[in-house]
């Protein structure tokens, strides 16, 4: 045990483990002090024990200051929030990993508003009785996509979900084989049909798919026909795919109902904003579809959710259905999606008001010119272990919407000035510095250097914020 007159530093006679101190005379240095006052004994306590555990394993030499700092750097991790904001440089607009798309204000101050009090999710303030969830989205839902009813879930693959467990238990759900997609995180639709409780039934080729071949593939066991945008991949060469009216003719001469799943979401036709056409649930929905899925947190720029419009009947029984209550969305959640949805309402305005068409539509002259503001700043935070240069790119949007068209833009590449510098061990060392960042910056290794795309970099102040802890951050020294 030691006592007030050991050395602070320096290594001491004996076994130098024997020399590290009690938990309680750690815990009353005045700094673990101040941190039991601040934060909780218990907490500074486990933060103490871990490290002490630590120091022992590793026969480390007893120095007070550093046993203190590390202490201290222990209980400032485990308050540290896991989920962060970050710099998102990558040129991918909609990054699944990143978050998807950014959140307006009016979904911000919505969001605010439901989750710092109570709140009428479930309460009609008209007639004093209970309300139902899909009140609070339902209406724009239908003014914005003209169908008759609307229901919403926590995402687009639980939408798909709920309406083949509704409508398909035990019954076939016709597909073309060229639709059967994967989605991220290698979920694919074959097993999202198996775990609804239903069967596939593959029709067509993967290029090649006709009316003819869905017409000859029902029978007394169909429970529907669905179509399914390939919004995450594109075929192309000689193809065929069913045209949605005629898929509609057909069902509707059958009995059946006609499903259309979306995924990305466009409410509006992005077209008129100068990006290539997505299609819409307005016209799905007037290509004579019955129910339409898509996602509120891709294109349409909201937070995360699955949508289904379409007839009343269907989406009265969906929301009849248990795995509707398993699968809602919380209150934060709708906030959110009340407070987007009307801003398509305005489709002149959109692209100013919606975030994320903003970074889509950004014009590559405004990118050039914020790549040559920043390149003073990058290149003295970098200093002697690298090199910065403007790059002419492209972005994608991502998170499956149209996989194949590119957007220009402009990049900082950072080199590393190393010998090894196209090296795998620099580049990685260099992208781990960025993202160290008290904001961590989120670039791509391609061609032998880190790429920061500077598209998501639109915010004046996330360009302020990026340029000052730059400039906070000491001047980086060689590896």
């Amino acid at each position: 045990m030691v006592t007030s007159s050991v050395p602070t530093s320096g290594p001491s006679a004996g076994s130098k483990h024997r020399h590290l101190p009690a938990v309680d005379k750690v815990l009353a240095w005045p700094a673990v002090a101040a941190l039991c006052s601040e934060h909780g004994r218990a907490l500074v306590l486990s933060a103490v024990r871990e490290e002490l555990a630590l120091q022992r394993a590793a026969a480390a030499v007893f120095n007070q200051a550093t046993l203190q700092s590390a202490i201290c750097q222990r209980v400032a991790s485990l308050l540290q929030p896991s989920l962060r904001r970050v710099f998102n440089l990558t040129g991918t607009v909609l990054h699944t990993n990143l978050g998807r798309a950014p959140l307006p204000p009016e979904a911000l101050r919505a969001i605010n508003d439901t989750a710092s009090g109570a709140c009428n999710l479930e309460f009609d303030l008209t007639t004093g009785g209970r309300g139902d969830r899909d009140d609070h989205i339902e209406p724009w839902l239908q003014r914005l996509t003209g169908a008759p009813a609307a229901t919403v879930v926590n995402n687009n693959a639980a939408a798909l979900m709920l309406v083949l467990a509704t409508l398909a238990k035990r019954r076939e759900v016709i597909v073309s084989r060229g639709e059967l997609v994967e989605i991220g995180g290698a979920f694919r639709l074959p097993d999202i049909m198996a775990a609804a409780g239903c069967r596939l039934r593959e029709v067509g080729t993967t290029n090649r798919t006709r009316v003819a071949d869905v017409a000859q593939a029902i029978n007394a066991k169909t429970a529907l026909v669905l179509k399914v945008h390939t919004s995450n991949y594109r075929i192309e060469g000689f193809t065929e795919s069913p045209d949605e009216r005629a898929l509609a003719t057909l069902c509707q001469e059958r009995g059946l109902p006609f499903v259309v799943d979306l995924g990305s979401g466009a409410i509006n036709d992005l077209a008129r904003y100068g990006l290539p056409h997505e299609p819409t649930p307005t016209e799905a929905l007037a290509a004579g579809a019955d129910l339409v899925t898509f996602s509120g947190d891709k294109l349409l720029g909201g937070p995360q959710a699955g949508i289904v419009v379409g007839r009343t009947d269907l989406i009265a029984r969906l929301k009849k259905n248990p795995f509707k209550r398993a699968l809602r969305c919380d209150k934060l959640s709708l906030a959110a999606l009340a407070a987007v949805l009307p801003l398509h309402g305005d489709p002149d305005r959109l692209a100013q008001r919606l975030p994320a068409l903003r970074w889509l539509t950004r014009p590559v002259g405004d990118i050039a010119a914020q790549a040559q503001r920043l390149m003073p700043c990058v290149a003295a935070w970098l200093g002697v272990i690298g090199q910065v240069e403007t790059l002419t790119t492209q972005s994608q949007i991502g998170s499956g919407a149209l996989p194949v068209n590119r957007l220009a833009s402009v990049a900082l590449r950072l080199t590393p000035a190393t010998a090894e510098r196209k090296s795998g061990r620099a580049l990685q060392a260099l992208a781990a510095r960025l993202r160290a960042l008290p904001t961590p910056v989120i670039g791509r290794i391609f061609e032998g250097a880190v790429v920061l795309d500077l598209r998501c970099l639109e915010n004046p102040q996330d360009e302020a914020d990026f340029i000052a802890q730059l400039r906070a951050s000491r001047v980086l020294s060689p590896a």
